[in-house]
């Protein structure tokens, strides 16, 4: 299909032409018009690319190469422009990036040999190009090398390095009623904040997306519709109490199992505070600080999460990616993330997505029971439109929303339409429908991944966007701690 000739065995005869390898080029960048242009091309020749669906600031072609060393730049909005994050090189046409494609029967080790240099923004189509079963497997001592470096990495370096120069952390009494709290993270955009409790003068917990969602099926389960009253009435102290309860009627001993607030120090080192996150199950940890050793007059510094420990991984090993090997590894080579089982797959662990026209009561059903953080929504040939996250329960303070609805009744669509300012269902916004490829490097997801706001990306076929799975920051962090269940 993609070369000339006759028979690919017969590569030296004649009549055969050229071996031709399909490559994928992509601009992640932005720009209204792109353009490729290289050796390839002897420099005169203009490509132009599309901007991907779904993701309008990245900007991709597929050319077919001749195996060789090629060179090559970007043409964005009139400027000439090479990519960082690729290999690169000062030639005859100024800074060029540059690629080494060896001939056809070992293009796939060469794209994923471990010494090669990061392709995080050009990959060969994973459905079109790659048999995913010829990807050769990284050895067990090149995942332990990884691990190790980035495990003493994390180990020397601490919770301090989080701290931003200038910012604000968002605290709530246990005595405020939960009316107020629900508007307060509505209107911050914040999706979880830290509980103090006066009388102790003390950090006792946090509030999050879930506890409001499990207040809305808590009461929707006893068929009350949720008012401004009831709401007002019921204190953040009251309901942590009442939760407590619910957790110990469902665990049938009624022992009491208090938990503490799960926190961390300044000078925490990075890896304590990751293991933390990933052991208890939560978003974020505050860093607490104290002067005095009876842990008297705390003061809150900073909500760390796992996202800001990656950026600093990503940016730490930047210029020296190739010292870990499981870098240039494809994720769908990796025992990482969520998956749609293949039809026919034995023993295949059910993957939570809905359609829009679903109720927000079983979406948040879903949530809970199945213990994720966000459900793909997706069409009838599976195809990603849009998610919906635990956070987005906050939506419902909007204009008083709350007060007005019946869970069973709304549909996700029209919850969703209520956090967003365009009308129209399934325009990617912001950073709501974060994507990546299964052939995607893992270093091209973990730069992804290190961006504010970014808790998961949504692995999707290429061209028609059907959900393959999805892959999250505690994925990432599971399998490079070596944490996995």
């Amino acid at each position: 299909m993609f070369r000339s000739g006759a028979d690919p065995g017969h590569e030296n005869s004649a009549v055969s032409g050229p071996v031709l390898i399909p490559w994928r080029f992509v601009w992640p960048y932005g720009g209204r018009r792109v353009f490729l242009s290289g050796s390839f091309t002897r420099w005169s020749e203009h490509i132009p690319m599309s901007p991907m669906e779904g993701c309008p600031t990245v900007f991709q072609v597929i050319y077919s190469l001749t195996p060789g060393y090629h060179q090559f730049k970007f043409f964005v909005d009139g400027e000439w422009r090479h990519d960082e994050h690729q290999q690169f090189v000062t030639g005859n046409y100024g800074v060029v990036n540059t690629i080494f494609l060896a001939r056809e029967l070992d293009v796939i080790p060469a794209i994923y040999s471990p010494e090669a240099p990061s392709r995080s923004n050009m990959d060969v189509d994973g459905d079109l190009f790659l048999r995913l079963e010829s990807i050769p497997r990284i050895s067990e001592a090149d995942i332990e090398i990884s691990r190790h470096r980035i495990s003493v990495f994390l180990s020397s370096h601490t919770a301090y390095e989080l701290l931003p120069e200038s910012g604000k952390v968002i605290a709530l009494d246990v005595n405020l009623p939960v009316k107020q709290a629900f508007h307060i993270l509505y209107e911050q955009g914040i999706p979880v904040a830290p509980l103090w409790d006066f009388c102790k003068a003390q950090f006792v917990g946090v509030l999050s997306a879930l506890d409001f969602i499990l207040i809305l099926r808590e009461l929707g389960n006893h068929g009350s519709n949720l008012t401004e009253e009831e709401l007002e009435t019921h204190t953040i102290s009251a309901w942590k109490e009442g939760k407590s309860h619910l957790n110990r009627q469902s665990d049938g001993s009624g022992r009491s199992y208090p938990r503490h607030l799960i926190h961390a120090g300044p000078y925490d080192s990075l890896k304590d505070v990751a293991v933390r996150i990933l052991q208890n199950k939560v978003a974020t940890v505050p860093i607490i600080h104290s002067f005095s050793q009876d842990g008297s007059f705390p003061q809150l510094l900073h909500l760390a999460s796992l996202a800001g420990i990656l950026k600093c991984i990503c940016r730490h090993f930047r210029h020296s990616s190739s010292s870990l090997p499981i870098l240039q590894q494809p994720i769908c080579s990796l025992p990482m993330g969520s998956w749609v089982p293949k039809i026919g797959e034995a023993n295949g662990q059910p993957f939570a997505m809905l359609r829009p026209n679903a109720s927000l009561s079983a979406a948040l059903s879903l949530l809970v029971q199945a213990d994720v953080s966000s459900i793909p929504i997706v069409d009838d040939n599976d195809s990603l439109l849009d998610i919906y996250c635990r956070s987005d329960i906050t939506a419902l303070a909007k204009d008083r929303a709350y007060a007005q609805i019946h869970l069973d009744e709304m549909s996700i669509h029209q919850a969703l339409q209520l956090g967003q300012d365009v009308s129209s269902y399934g325009f990617f916004s912001g950073q709501r429908c974060q994507m990546c490829l299964r052939s995607d490097s893992l270093h091209k997801v973990m730069e992804r991944l290190a961006n504010p706001g970014v808790r998961r990306l949504v692995i999707v076929e290429a061209g028609s966007k059907r959900v393959e799975g999805v892959v999250s920051l505690s994925d990432v962090f599971g399998f490079l701690l070596g944490q996995l269940e």
